[in-house]
């Protein structure tokens, strides 16, 4: 199963709207086929696996990190093609949460008389599938709130300069994450100050492909001659209202513009998220700025944290701060997180958690930054 786990992870960011699934078939002791999920309408982990096995597959045991899909989507499914195949046994980290299979692929390799076993490995799986998770229960995306700062909770100088709080071990890891994710989204103050280009470059991007770059801008600030749009891959520009000639200038660079304005005339992030998950985006890295990252954090929109903190001191009254917004009015009512990793990253270190289940900031009323 850790076999399966590693090429489920390795899926990840270039499948959506699949899930990242790794499928391992061994009969007599040795691997005589393998695969992970490929790009939608191409072949799932486990046809993958059988491909490769042939005629090994008959009598061998599959294991696989998300139970076989009894559906018909683009493909045919994988638990019919399994009992064709003659597959003796199927070890699942996890029932697929998927209601048009959720248990119906594990019941029917039983019925067919395949030995079906669950549970083994699921905390990886769940954690690998948890966007997708979090999408099919509710058309929205798994939001990751990602940020880099300074031992004392700064995120650059007093002059605005930030270039650069973490070390070169921590921007590839931050770079990992963006190509695991299906989108990126920044606020226009981030993208007016470090003109960023929002790609994935430390590593390899996923089958090739750049996450779709987003850009909460309500008045369509952010100018055409933006880094961005030199870039390959697409860019959203999310506008509560926007003026005609901006809006003109923007589309003639190849950005969409999607208005989504909110009764404060400011963008409506819960139904900017609705949109994306309507696009089949099930990941969003949400990179900053705090007026961005605070409003996110005052909804109760983020679903992970990630942040990057550096042996360094920073200092300054000015000095920004990862996180504006309306936050809480006492210690007592902070959202706090569980399931919290710490890594080390060559001095650095990267923390990571998620929101307890039900648990939301209980906020002051001060105004909320703008965006």
């Amino acid at each position: 199963m850790a076999r399966a786990l590693r090429l489920a992870r390795a899926a990840l960011g270039g499948v959506s709207p699949n899930p990242a699934v790794g499928a391992v078939l061994v009969k007599d002791g040795r691997v005589v086929g393998e695969g992970h999920t490929h790009p939608p309408g191409q072949r799932h982990a486990e046809t993958a696996a059988l491909e490769q096995a042939g005629a090994h597959a008959h009598g061998a045991d599959l294991y696989v990190t998300l139970e076989p899909c009894a559906h018909y989507g683009r493909t045919p499914p994988c638990a019919d093609t399994l009992i064709e195949a003659g597959v003796a046994a199927v070890h699942a980290a996890l029932i697929d949460p998927d209601p048009r299979t959720a248990g119906k692929g594990a019941e029917r390799l039983r019925a067919a008389g395949v030995a079906v076993s669950i549970g083994d490995g699921q905390e990886e799986a769940r954690e690998i599938i948890e966007a997708f998770d979090k999408h099919v229960r509710t058309g929205r995306p798994f939001v990751t709130a990602k940020f880099a700062m300074s031992l004392d909770g700064k995120i650059a100088a007093r002059t605005g300069d930030s270039r650069w709080i973490s070390n070169d071990a921590s921007r590839r890891e931050a770079h990992r994450l963006r190509a695991e994710s299906d989108a990126v989204i920044i606020g226009v103050g981030t993208a007016l100050a470090d003109d960023p280009m929002l790609t994935v470059r430390a590593v390899s991007p996923k089958n090739g492909r750049q996450p779709l770059r987003v850009v909460v801008d309500s008045t369509a600030r952010l100018p055409p001659t933006a880094a961005m749009f030199r870039q390959p891959g697409q860019t959203i520009v999310a506008t509560a209202a926007a003026p005609a000639d901006r809006r003109t200038a923007l589309e003639a660079q190849g950005a969409e513009v999607v208005d989504a304005p909110d009764a404060d005339g400011r963008v409506d992030l819960p139904a900017l998220l609705g949109l994306l998950g309507e696009r089949g985006v099930m990941s969003v890295l949400a990179e900053g700025g705090a007026g961005l990252l605070g409003s996110l954090f005052d909804g109760g929109l983020i679903d992970k944290v990630c942040v990057f903190v550096a042996p360094v001191l920073i200092g300054g009254a000015d000095a920004p701060s990862p996180m504006a917004g309306r936050g809480v009015g006492a210690i007592a009512d902070a959202l706090r997180l569980e399931r919290v990793r710490a890594v080390h990253l060559d001095g650095d270190m990267m923390v990571s958690g998620y929101p307890a289940p039900g648990a939301q900031p209980r906020l002051c009323s001060q105004a909320s930054s703008n965006r």
